[in-house]
């Protein structure tokens, strides 16, 4: 909605000097116009989630009510199954605070922080046409206390920059992400990370090269696998990079979200959220977890 446009003229000032009582007449100044900017898709899904707490109707209408695709295997597809979420909320409601958003072309994605049927943090994409969400997917996990290093899910740099390297970065990215995760060719692995500086917000893994060491020989002595069979989609906007990749945490069916900082053309900072996929006879919509 846009709001009406509106002029201010300030009237013209007369200044008596002295006693010959000159008048001096001021320039007639406008004020600029002051219009309502159309949201950016970041802000729109943004709004959209944060009125899961405020109960704010308005994001309501970002959404194309005659094309919501829905993602979330737990949610029925279209705004029936948006509708149904917001009817089970919990005494109380829900709350979502979102640390990050960005947006790379119809895409916006975000990294909040919910009570979502318990304390939870996730990722969330939003697919836009003609300014309308029409495509929502997301990751989910439970809220855990700090790592070893003190970090926590969600805590760490919020700052965009270097737009102009987006495309860069997302290729870096990609690139670890297939090298290392996909193809186990870990004796690559120094050349995407800066020595050691390598802060990580994973809630069992510890900072550095060297933290992601000990964690991957603590699995390993617990028997414990994490497999990266493909990557389905990369965003990024400036200096962050989104990853969704599909593959097997435990022996079990998973998605993984991977957000990563890039600095100086090497991987800074971390963060994901590991989601189990449910099996298929318990999903409420059949659009799969992976399909962009």
């Amino acid at each position: 909605m846009k709001k009406t446009l509106t002029i201010v003229v300030i009237a013209l000032l007369i200044t008596a000097c002295n006693s010959k009582q000159k008048e001096t007449k001021e320039e007639i100044q406008t004020e600029p116009m002051e219009t309502t900017k159309e949201l950016s898709k970041k802000e729109k899904a943004s709004a959209l989630l944060t009125s899961l707490e405020t109960g704010d109707k308005t994001p309501i209408s970002y959404i194309n009510p005659n094309k919501y695709i829905q993602h979330n295997l737990a949610v029925g597809d279209g705004l029936a199954g948006f509708g149904e979420v917001m009817k089970n909320a919990p005494e109380g409601g829900f709350k979502a605070k979102v640390v990050r958003s960005f947006e790379d072309g119809n895409y916006a994605f975000t990294h909040t922080i919910y009570d979502f049927f318990g304390p939870k943090v996730g990722f969330d994409i939003l697919r836009f046409e003609d300014g309308k969400i029409v495509e929502h997917w997301d990751n989910l996990a439970e809220l855990t206390p700090a790592n070893p290093s003190g970090h926590t899910q969600t805590d760490g740099s919020t700052e965009i920059k270097d737009l102009d390297k987006t495309e860069v970065n997302k290729t870096l990215v990609n690139a670890f992400v297939n090298t290392i995760l996909v193809n186990g060719e870990f004796d690559k692995m120094a050349n995407y990370f800066d020595g050691d500086n390598y802060i990580q917000h994973n809630s069992m893994i510890g900072d550095g090269l060297s933290g992601l060491g000990k964690a991957l020989e603590e699995m390993a002595k617990n028997g414990v696998t994490m497999v990266y069979d493909k990557v389905h989609k990369v965003l990024g906007e400036g200096n962050f990079v989104l990853v969704v990749s599909e593959g097997k945490f435990a022996g079990q069916h998973t998605s993984f979200y991977d957000l990563f900082r890039v600095e100086n053309d090497k991987i800074a900072e971390h963060w994901d959220i590991i989601e189990t996929i449910a099996p298929e006879d318990t999903w409420k919509n059949t659009n799969g977890k992976f399909n962009f």
